[in-house]
């Protein structure tokens, strides 16, 4: 007869087979104050209530031993994978593919500025005037390059 494992393995009661003298036994345990509790022999034949298994009569336990996987579907098989591309796809949740779209239209937007109206267009065309030292615009006379640009800066200043 084989000896049992030194450390060996506790029910659920705590009991243990003592490996010198091959009887059941609760191992002598340390409580929090720092004393010793004994080692508790047990009965040959004894059971406490914490090791009592359920009763399950041979119909019950064909039944168990032969049941599905919670969730499972008799006849049921997972659809196969068409191509790894799609794969790759499904490892992004929902989310995470909402995310995705929010930050590509983010990105459209930081790329390609959109005006909200025509009068921004003139403001950001023309330069701001001017200022000197003591913070007072300066007067800058109209560039007189061009005939044209002459009568377009006179048609402007009219008053009727």
């Amino acid at each position: 007869m084989s000896r049992p494992p030194l450390n060996p393995e506790k029910t659920a009661a705590g009991i243990a087979v003592d490996p010198q003298t091959l009887e059941r036994v609760i191992p002598e345990s340390r409580r929090p104050d720092g004393t010793v509790r004994k080692q508790i022999k047990i009965r040959p034949g004894y059971t406490p209530q914490e090791d009592v298994r359920r009763f399950r009569g041979t119909k019950q336990q064909q039944m168990d031993s032969s049941a599905l996987p919670k969730g499972h579907v008799v006849g049921w098989t997972p659809p196969p994978s068409a191509t790894p591309a799609s794969a790759s796809g499904k490892s992004l949740s929902k989310s995470a593919k909402k995310n995705a779209k929010r930050k590509e239209k983010r990105d459209e937007k930081k790329a390609d500025p959109v005006k909200e109206s025509w009068e921004d267009d003139d403001e950001a065309d023309t330069p701001a005037p001017k200022a000197d030292a003591d913070g007072r615009p300066t007067e800058s006379k109209p560039s007189t390059t061009s005939p044209d640009a002459l009568a377009s800066s006179l048609e402007k200043l009219k008053v009727n």
